[in-house]
């Protein structure tokens, strides 16, 4: 029959196996930034991502192809100016970037998707609006960065042909007050397009959907718009004309710049508005991109909680 003996010791109790060890956990004794600082760096990301910058080279293709080709047709033209010692540019500086709309359209619908549908996948944005950073900064930063894009990506061409024309030895005021005014009007552009396209791609979180969707409102728009134009100028309705165009983003800035910054209408007629109706334009134009601003601060509310 076994016997059981006994050590003589007892089991540990449970308090006298706790400990607390100090692993180095201290707390930031270094200064504050703010949320100056967090709005300025969001922006500078966000603008060096729109060009794939600090990003992998499948990133940066895109963006970097339709700036080439942005600015590739401007120096050609540079170059038959200067080689051929023509008068003037084959193009007004305010009508480059209507004629390249679609390269622009393209580069919205690439860039918007990038700049806040990957926040909403996956899911980060209360994770910004847990720091000092609030709704209106993020918006702020979000929209100030893809209309800084967009603006290097029309401005550039229209420097390309500023400095072709110097050297081509156009006359100096006239090639100055017509690269200010095509830079005002890109400047116009691309706040409105950056509005648009910000707003459609926030809501989804599918890059590939909003892509889709910025496409189909910026290119549909303006096809049925200069559509409708047509068919209103052959029937003898022009004075039609410079309403219709109140209905795409791209013959609104067409409409601004004909009417105020002296520029050729890409309308069929080739009649910009009136002095008046221009007016009308600038009020739509300033306040789709309002509304805009106001659309994307109530959707990041809702988001942010």
């Amino acid at each position: 029959m076994a016997v059981e003996h006994s050590t003589g010791t007892s089991a540990p109790a449970p308090g006298d196996q706790t400990r607390i060890h100090n692993i180095g956990y201290r707390s930031y004794d270094g200064p504050r930034l703010g949320r100056a600082y967090a709005r300025r760096s969001l922006y500078s990301q966000s603008l060096r991502g729109s060009y794939g910058l600090g990003r992998s080279v499948k990133s940066k293709v895109l963006p970097m192809l339709l700036f080439v080709v942005m600015c590739v047709p401007a120096a050609i033209m540079v170059a038959v100016a200067v080689a051929t010692k023509a008068n003037a540019l084959p193009v007004d500086y305010t009508r480059y970037a209507v004629i390249m709309q679609a390269v622009i359209s393209l580069y919205v619908a690439s860039q918007a998707p990038q700049s806040v549908s990957r926040d909403l996948r996956f899911k980060t944005v209360p994770l910004y609006f847990s720091r000092p950073i609030e709704t209106a900064d993020y918006v702020r930063a979000k929209f100030a960065a893809l209309a800084s894009a967009l603006f290097v990506l029309t401005a550039a061409p229209l420097l390309v042909l500023y400095v072709g024309a110097l050297l081509a030895k156009l006359d100096f005021a006239d090639q100055t007050k017509g690269f200010a005014q095509g830079l005002v009007s890109v400047a116009l552009l691309s706040l409105l397009f950056a509005g648009i396209g910000l707003v459609i791609a926030s809501f989804t979180p599918r890059r590939g959907f909003g892509i889709a969707a910025v496409i189909a409102v910026l290119t549909i728009t303006y096809g049925a718009v200069s559509t409708l134009q047509a068919i209103a100028d052959a029937q003898g309705s022009g004075d039609a004309v410079p309403w219709i165009g109140l209905f795409s983003p791209i013959t609104i800035v067409d409409g601004v710049q004909s009417a105020f910054l002296g520029a050729t209408s890409a309308s069929p007629s080739g009649v910009g508005p009136s002095t008046g109706e221009g007016v009308v334009y600038v009020v739509v134009a300033l306040g789709l991109i309002a509304a805009s601003y106001g659309l994307l601060m109530r959707r990041y509310k809702k988001v942010g909680l």
